[in-house]
């Protein structure tokens, strides 16, 4: 009465086991079909027109739950349905017919979903299709289905390999499901025919699919199982069925497989490798014995020369980083994987050692490192020599990080996923980066979101910014918006943004990143920008000699997880890592500030004869846009 909701009598129904509701009969058992639906399809004419087709369709389609294949039976009718397709009833379409009327007389019982009893789920995956049964133990502790499901693949996940379809159907069946299945208190038991999907929850690093599939797994409570398909008939008949549609396989646009270079399998294999190779490297064997066999009886002067090594897991380990044998072929994987590699992106000299110095070592890595490098076509292909023009004008150093953030923008891109350009923010102190895909026009409450969106709520408010003078930066929304916050402003130097060198600079390796990994029409660069901004946070920086990752959280990210032991640091020493490193820091800055001051740009000079790389500023390759065309272009004398 409260809320004004009132029963009608006549349609309400008192100490009943079973109730028809909207054509289905819900019973203690569970779910079937009312006995007036089975006889409107077993007497239904055979159709004569496209309209009566889907008429029949329409009907038996809401029943569609109680008929295992479904979707392979009707397959012909459906086609059927087609603009493109010419009537014709013929043997197919009258098959189709028939065994859909005879399949909604022999349907099951779907039963009641408990939540507090586990689900079991069974999926498999053909060239063309997922199938998948959810069910849940009875009293009789058999399986009683609570649903069944089929879905085709659509033209370019048929494109996927056998790994990826089969873990696309689970995905399929718990988005399907969801209402029953997340976060469940027990297991979900799934159950595949493909072995490697016991392992898939196990990996460190994925490449971007798997990323987005793993953050919609994380809120499933599942083990999954592996079963032979021998002993999944049933299923394994669902989603091979002869009859099917045939799914011509559609181009799928993927990011080059260098990006992925660093998952976990190749980061085993490396390990694996370093592993089979220590023992045949004749240089390790005296360290290898003293470790493994005599380091007890070994002289002092033995132990002294050997007291930076560790062997534990098979493994040569110096001062805490992996040995790498005498193998030119590792040395050139690990390379490629801290330079070529987009999570790299191709820094210099200095960057690459220190990327590769974290966790491994060799004699003469630097050496390798800087040959590798200055070897790189890509690096010289796209990088820019650049000499200062204008009087260097160092900042103030900021006390903390984010006190004082730079930010402009870099613009001339062609269209990528509705963005044409990068709004840049700097943290002066820490160097710390975001890179953020926006419009060239993009208004100042715009800039004020992305501000708050991607900057303010993880950092909090700066006291200062620096920006150049676009009228975007300088309009009066944003200046009585910094007013009202107590954030002060300042702007570059009129025709001169080389004054704000920091975010130039980062622009300068932005474009650099983009060049180096972008394809051919330049369309993708947007999808590129986390990858390079991950790239720029987690390079030592010259000007602090610490990774800006570093500076903001105290440690530097794991690039390759499986190849050193993992230790959890406590809060107390992070704490103190994060005041120590703040204050090496600024002292570097101020170093900085005083080399800057003091710096002027050299010209280089070029001989006649001389092989040089062509500037291809004035080369048009009709690409869609300019941007990111290559700075340089074959070699020539000069």
């Amino acid at each position: 009465m409260k809320n004004q909701l009132f029963c009608k009598l006549s349609k309400c129904h008192f100490h009943v086991t079973t109730v028809d509701y909207l054509g289905i009969v819900i019973s203690p058992d569970g779910f079937s079909m009312d006995q007036k639906k089975i006889e409107a399809v077993t007497s239904w004419p055979m159709p004569r027109t496209v309209k009566q087709v889907q008429a029949f369709l329409g009907f038996v389609n809401y029943l569609r739950r109680f008929i295992p294949n479904f979707s392979l039976v009707a397959c012909p009718l459906h086609n059927l349905t087609k603009k493109e397709t010419p009537w014709s009833w013929g043997n197919l379409e009258e098959a189709a017919f028939q065994e859909l009327k005879s399949l909604v007389t022999r349907s099951p019982v779907l039963s009641h979903s408990n939540p507090d009893l586990p689900y079991y789920l069974e999926t498999d995956a053909s060239g063309v299709a997922m199938g998948a049964i959810l069910s849940q133990q009875g009293p009789d502790n058999w399986l009683h289905p609570i649903a069944y499901m089929l879905k085709s693949f659509s033209g370019a996940e048929a494109n996927y390999d056998t790994h990826d379809k089969e873990l696309l159907a689970i995905i399929k069946a718990l988005e399907e499901w969801r209402i029953f299945l997340e976060a469940t208190d027990r297991p979900i038991q799934v159950f595949t025919d493909h072995r490697n999907l016991e392992y898939w929850m196990q990996a460190r690093t994925f490449n971007r699919r798997h990323a987005r599939w793993r953050i919609f797994l994380s809120n499933f409570n599942f083990e999954i199982h592996y079963r032979p398909g021998k002993q999944s008939g049933k299923l394994d008949a669902l989603s091979r069925r002869s009859d099917y549609l045939d799914i011509t396989p559609e181009p799928e646009v993927m990011l080059p497989a260098e990006v992925f270079a660093n998952t976990s399998e190749e980061e085993l294999e490396i390990v694996t490798e370093i592993r089979a190779k220590l023992r045949e490297d004749p240089s390790l064997d005296p360290i290898i014995q003293f470790l493994t066999e005599d380091a007890d009886n070994a002289p002092p002067s033995i132990r002294k020369a050997y007291q930076d090594y560790d062997w534990e897991e098979g493994l040569l380990w110096y001062r805490g980083k992996l040995v790498v044998p005498d193998s030119e072929n590792l040395k050139e994987q690990l390379l490629k994987e801290f330079h070529n590699s987009p999570l790299a992106g191709h820094p210099g000299q200095q960057r690459t050692l220190e990327l590769l110095s974290r966790n491994y070592w060799w004699p003469g890595m630097k050496s390798s490192a800087k040959e590798w490098v200055e070897c790189c076509p890509t690096c010289q292909a796209n990088r820019r020599a650049h000499a200062p023009v204008i009087a260097l004008k160092p900042l103030e150093v900021p006390p903390f990080p984010f006190h004082t953030i730079l930010y402009n923008f870099i613009t001339g891109f062609p269209k990528s996923n509705g963005h044409n350009a990068i709004l840049v923010v700097i943290d002066s102190f820490s160097k710390f980066g975001h890179f953020i895909p926006t419009s060239k026009k993009v208004t100042a409450k715009g800039l004020a979101d992305l501000f708050i969106t991607h900057v303010w709520k993880l950092h909090g408010l700066p006291v200062k910014t620096i920006s150049d003078r676009g009228t975007t930066f300088t309009g009066k929304f944003l200046r009585a918006l910094y007013q009202r916050l107590g954030v002060k402003p300042a702007f570059s130097s009129a025709y001169h943004p080389e004054s704000d060198g920091q975010t130039e600079r980062v622009n300068q390796f932005i474009e650099f990143y983009l060049r180096s990994y972008v394809a051919a029409n330049h369309s993708d660069w947007a999808a590129w920008l986390p990858l390079a901004e991950y790239a720029y946070n987690n390079a030592k920086h010259g000007a602090t000699g610490k990774s800006p990752f570093e500076l903001v959280y105290g440690r530097n990210p794991v690039m390759n997880p499986s190849n050193v032991p993992a230790n959890v640091p406590e809060a107390d020493t992070v704490a103190d890592t994060l005041a120590r490193e703040w204050k090496e820091a600024e002292s570097a800055l101020q170093m900085s500030k005083e080399r800057m001051t003091r710096s002027q740009g050299v010209i280089p000079e070029f001989s006649i004869g001389k092989k040089v790389w062509l500037d291809g500023k004035n080369v048009d390759l009709r690409t869609n846009s300019n941007k990111l065309d290559p700075n340089a272009l074959v070699p020539s004398r000069s």
